[in-house]
């Protein structure tokens, strides 16, 4: 009798295996009809004309129907890592499309795609060139003094650095998942950073290949993959969901490299001695100082950022020399704040509201 019950529970396992294989099966050939039939995948389609190149780095302006309500124009300043495109993932779920349909005059700074001829490029190039004349380009095309400069992630930092050393240039500073004290080890990506060797990096390969940063980025939440693929087969056949997907994908496989000497100082100054938060920071001969930030700061960070953690964001509102300052908490982690869909009530609309206060 027991014999009889192992077999029957057997046969009953294979075949709910069998129904399980037949379901999955069945949605992904439902879901190979629909990627078969989708049109190519496009991020960043908000409408922009190129203004200004130097070399590989491109400022765009956004297009705008009507004529913007805020006065003063905002230049968007990404990271190094990464592309521009996820601040215009798509039209739903686009900081960009939030910022213009609130008013705003949008430039954003696309800095390319680094090569072995970039590797001597240092962080002085990247603050006091690129960004320098960026900003100087907007200024002169608004014929104003000053403009507001919006930093994301280490375009944040970039942003704050430039902002200390130029601040007669900036008239309200916005950072948005910007690491500034690198000295908490909320993330693992702090904690990794500080034991590394970056000179054997940038020494091996001059400059730093996006893959490699990206299969480090990989390892942060390692499961997080194995999930992201699971539910990419639940969704197939939907293609709403699939695009959604696919979007996301495209924009983190399209990883640039990095300039050897700037990510070396990058890391070494800031992940490993914290240089900027100590007054130490050395760029051009002269030292950072963060109390020389004294336009209006609106700091914004993501409540689970698990890449830069709020810790690392938090302090800048203390170190800075202004009083005029505001902090924000958005939903989501590091790339939610951008593309969650809470995230579009709140980000572009509490900028927006901001820098129309401070617009006189």
């Amino acid at each position: 009798m027991r014999q009889e019950k192992r077999i029957l529970n057997t046969i009953l396992s294979a075949k709910s295996a069998l129904g399980e294989l037949e379901e999955i099966t069945a949605k992904m050939v439902k879901g190979y009809d629909v990627l078969q039939n989708l049109d190519e995948v496009e991020i960043g389609t908000a409408p922009k004309k190129l203004v200004y190149q130097d070399g590989k780095l491109r400022l765009f302006q956004y297009v705008r129907e009507t004529e913007a309500t805020c006065k003063t124009p905002v230049l968007l300043v990404y990271a190094l890592v990464n592309r521009i495109e996820m601040l215009d993932l798509q039209p739903d779920r686009s900081l960009v499309r939030n910022l213009l349909d609130k008013g705003l005059d949008v430039y954003i700074i696309d800095w390319g795609y680094p090569d072995r001829s970039d590797r001597y490029f240092t962080m002085a190039d990247y603050v006091n060139r690129f960004i320098n004349d960026c900003v100087d380009y907007v200024r002169k095309a608004s014929n104003k003094d000053k403009i507001n400069v919006a930093g994301v992630c280490q375009g944040g930092t970039l942003s704050t650095i430039f902002t200390a050393l130029h601040p007669e240039k900036v008239k309200n500073l916005i950072t948005i998942a910007a690491p500034i004290d690198f000295a908490p080890n909320d993330g693992l990506l702090f904690r990794w950073a500080k034991h590394l060797n970056f000179d054997t990096i940038v020494d091996t390969y001059g400059t730093v290949p996006g893959e490699f940063l990206n299969a480090g980025f990989s390892q942060l939440r390692p499961f997080q993959k194995i999930d992201k693929y699971v539910s990419f087969m639940n969704m197939a056949g939907d293609e709403d969901k699939m695009l959604n997907f696919l979007r996301m994908e495209k924009w983190i496989i399209d990883s640039p490299n990095q300039a050897g000497e700037c990510y070396r100082q990058f890391m070494k100054d800031l992940y490993q001695q914290n240089k900027l938060v100590k007054g130490e920071l050395v760029i051009d001969g002269r030292t950072v100082n963060l109390k020389n930030v004294t336009c209006p700061l609106f700091n914004i960070y993501a409540g689970a950022d698990h890449i830069v953690p709020p810790a690392t964001s938090i302090p800048l509102n203390e170190l800075v020399g202004t009083k005029d300052t505001r902090m924000m908490e958005v939903p989501g982690g590091h790339i939610g704040i951008f593309v969650g869909s809470r995230a579009q009530k709140e980000l572009a609309p509490g900028i927006a509201t901001w820098l129309h206060e401070r617009d006189a």
